[in-house]
């Protein structure tokens, strides 16, 4: 089975839309309710690329991945997932972020460092230059900064961890009663409540 039949296979993130740092910490997740299983939508490099095909529009104009991701590419959106993962428990606990993990996203953020210049010859607008070459790490810095951004702003007071038993999702609450990630962990927590009233 090639890898790309692999991926088509992966379950999708059932959580999307939220700051680009949280739909990555989202790659990780259970499928199949309580008793499901966990899955990484992000262990391939073909995984990868089709993910930031998905968030193309997050992006800056002008940014998006040329050629295929490689192996490294995918070991250093892993290392800053789980990284961001650690910042959002963190930070919805109440507790000091890690510094290691601290560490990691800042270092990816420097490689979102861009600039506009003048193009020889052009007088339509600034042509935007990149401190990395490297497209697939520039994105990886975007990225990055989007966790920066979150951990750091107004929107902080607002990261939650999903309520729902067996959940590992994070999400941005957009209402003050919102306490799940999707509604189907709403539906399932209401459905055990239910069955629970009756057995008692």
């Amino acid at each position: 089975m090639s890898a790309t039949t692999e991926s088509e296979r992966t379950p999708r993130p059932p959580l999307v839309g939220e700051p680009l740092a949280l739909d990555l910490v989202n790659t990780v997740f259970i499928h199949g309710g309580l008793r499901g299983s966990p899955v990484d939508a992000l262990t391939t490099p073909t995984e990868l690329g089709r993910w930031l095909d998905e968030h193309a529009e997050a992006f800056p104009d002008g940014l998006a991945a040329r050629g295929p991701a490689t192996p490294s590419h995918l070991a250093e959106f892993r290392r800053l997932r789980e990284a961001l993962r650690e910042l959002s428990r963190s930070c919805v606990a109440g507790e000091p972020h890690g510094e290691e993990a601290a560490a990691v996203v800042n270092r990816a953020a420097r490689l979102s460092q861009r600039w506009p210049e003048l193009a020889p010859g052009e007088t339509a607008g600034p042509v935007v230059r990149w401190a990395e070459e490297d497209p697939y790490l520039a994105l990886l810095g975007v990225v990055a900064v989007s966790g920066v951004d979150l951990l750091t702003g107004p929107r902080r007071r607002d990261l939650r961890a999903c309520a729902a038993p067996g959940c590992v999702l994070y999400f941005v609450r957009s209402h003050r009663r919102r306490e799940w990630c999707t509604p189907a962990c709403g539906n399932r927590v209401r459905v055990a409540r239910h069955h629970g009233r009756h057995r008692g």
